[in-house]
């Protein structure tokens, strides 16, 4: 293992977990030689919720096609990004693992738009976010554990979870939930590796969903060069390798653009670690400001990236028209388990809450769980048929 710097997490250090485990003589036992960290990755690799993300939408919805990401080979991309960062900074790298692993369990079906549909349906009782649904996963909807619901994971990976984007002063009612179980001291910025996995989850889909709606010709190199960060990549591309496939060099331009975003972000990282005089994890969460960072230049380059996906990508008229579909799903799936829990599968109808708002909570449990495909069928077994776009 790499040596850890000063200011990394270190296991050994840990604040430990919710619920004491037995103890591991020696750190080993029948077990193996893990320590904390890597335990906590281990069981979330383990877990249903992290099963589920291989038909859970990333960019396009329950896609036909093979190639295309979902939300478990996404987080797969973004922990191996996430790794080769911490491993250079002198991080730890099985916390950063676990955290970029763990980013979006929390994800409804048919991503942000089943998550928009969700919140509308919740709003009397809360709302809902997918950040705080993944706390909420991990700490209670997952029982793989005879003694104990969630997975028990260490503090710092709740923390990580919980602020991985900065500081949670207005959290929501699942996060605060959490909060007043754990204490993850929402007001302070977390461990350097859980900045690391939110940078790490950025050069991820701006690079792949990239490469993603090209093969799915929604988007086109020419429309690409229209953003000066990609122009430039593309122009290095085509010097390098003139007489090879569009499709090659659209592939080559993504991986290209992957090492400039981290080779920024290390830079740009290691000149803020030196300024700040941090000298131990304590000092980065009394930082008052993120310390694994862009510069200032890759951070506008990348904003406009983001812009330009956003109009031409994520808001396609053939992802609206999808979107349209998921919401319709989502939000008829919680209209009629609220109008009629005893539609619910028996598992969740017996353990259904009295009273508001843990009844409608219950429900937005079930059905943040669902994937895409499942969600389908569930809508088709309790409202009746769904018209889907093209691609389904």
């Amino acid at each position: 293992m790499t040596m850890l710097a000063p200011w990394a997490s270190n296991p050994a250090h840990s604040r430990g977990r919710l619920h004491e485990e037995q103890s591991k003589s020696g750190g080993q036992g029948e077990r193996g030689p893990r320590d904390a960290y890597q335990r906590d990755r281990d069981r979330i690799v383990h877990s249903i919720a992290f099963r589920r993300l291989r038909h859970k939408t990333q960019v396009f919805l329950a896609p036909d096609g093979d190639h295309f990401r979902v939300r478990l080979t996404h987080s797969l991309e973004v922990a191996q990004i996430g790794r080769t960062i911490a491993r250079t900074l002198g991080l730890n790298e099985d916390l950063t693992e676990a955290l970029c692993l763990a980013h979006d369990i929390g994800h409804p079906p048919f991503g942000h738009a089943g998550e928009d549909a969700l919140k509308a349906a919740m709003a009397a009782a809360g709302g809902f976010d997918h950040n705080g649904h993944t706390l909420r996963t991990l700490m209670r909807i997952e029982r793989a554990y005879p003694r104990f619901d969630g997975l028990n994971l260490t503090w710092e990976t709740l923390e990580g979870l919980a602020k991985h984007n900065g500081p949670a002063r207005h959290p929501g009612w699942a996060l605060a939930e959490a909060d007043q179980e754990a204490d993850l001291e929402l007001g302070t910025y977390a461990s350097l590796e859980a900045q690391v996995a939110a940078l790490a989850d950025d050069i991820a889909y701006d690079n792949h969903d990239i490469d993603d709606g090209l093969r799915a010709g929604l988007l086109c190199v020419d429309q690409l060069r229209a953003v000066p960060l990609v122009a430039r990549g593309w122009e290095r591309v085509r010097a390098l390798f003139p007489d090879v496939s569009e499709r090659r060099q659209g592939r080559e331009l993504v991986r290209s653009q992957i090492g400039v975003m981290v080779n920024d972000l290390l830079e740009e990282t290691r000149r803020r670690i030196a300024d700040s005089k941090v000298g131990s994890v304590a000092d980065v969460r009394a930082a008052g400001r993120a310390l694994v960072a862009f510069s200032d230049e890759m951070r506008i380059a990348e904003r406009d990236l983001k812009r330009f996906m956003y109009a031409n990508l994520y808001h396609h008229p053939k992802q609206l028209e999808a979107a349209a579909s998921a919401h319709q799903i989502v939000a008829g799936l919680f209209a009629a388990f609220h109008q009629d829990p005893a539609i619910l599968p028996q598992e969740w109808r017996a353990s259904v809450p009295d009273g508001e708002p843990g009844f409608s909570r219950h429900i937005a449990d079930y059905i943040a769980g669902m994937t895409d495909r499942y969600a389908i069928r569930e809508y088709v077994r309790v409202v009746g048929p769904v018209s889907m776009p093209d691609g389904f």
